[in-house]
């Protein structure tokens, strides 16, 4: 069985890829981060350029999945990973449909308080989008 890990940097989505190591261990694991540039803070493209910012949240998403792969070893669990650019519920259920994936765990939300009300939820979009079914851990 090979299953997606969406991953943030949150504690649902550490609880996402602990749930993975425990309960699939023995499956193929892949730890995906997905890059949105559009979810910049203010000013940062003006001040930063496009391409520099673009820069800086890959350099961000490879220390994540750094980190990934050192907490899913302490599980003895083998992860592979990746990193793709652009909203994050569209991206994880691409990449799920182009790579043969069997399930999809993701952490219940990212963000906390009136943001995730109005931005909506990745969670909720990926269960609600992907073509194979989806694991949401709190």
């Amino acid at each position: 069985m090979h299953l997606l890990v969406a991953l943030e940097d949150s504690e649902p989505g550490w609880a996402a890829l602990e749930f993975a190591c425990t309960e699939h261990a023995d499956d193929e694991l892949t730890v995906l981060h997905a890059v949105d540039p559009t979810n910049s803070s203010y000013g940062e493209v003006a001040h930063l350029g496009a391409d520099a910012l673009l820069e800086r949240l890959r350099d961000e998403a490879t220390e994540l999945l750094a980190d990934a792969e050192e907490r899913a070893a302490e599980d003895d669990c083998a992860v592979e990973t990746a990193v793709a650019v652009g909203q994050p519920a569209d991206e994880i259920v691409s990449y799920a449909a182009d790579n043969d994936v069997d399930l999809i765990v993701v952490g219940s939300h990212g963000r906390t308080g009136f943001s995730r009300v109005l931005l909506g939820s990745v969670a909720e979009r990926v269960g609600r989008q992907a073509p194979v079914p989806v694991t949401i851990v709190r």
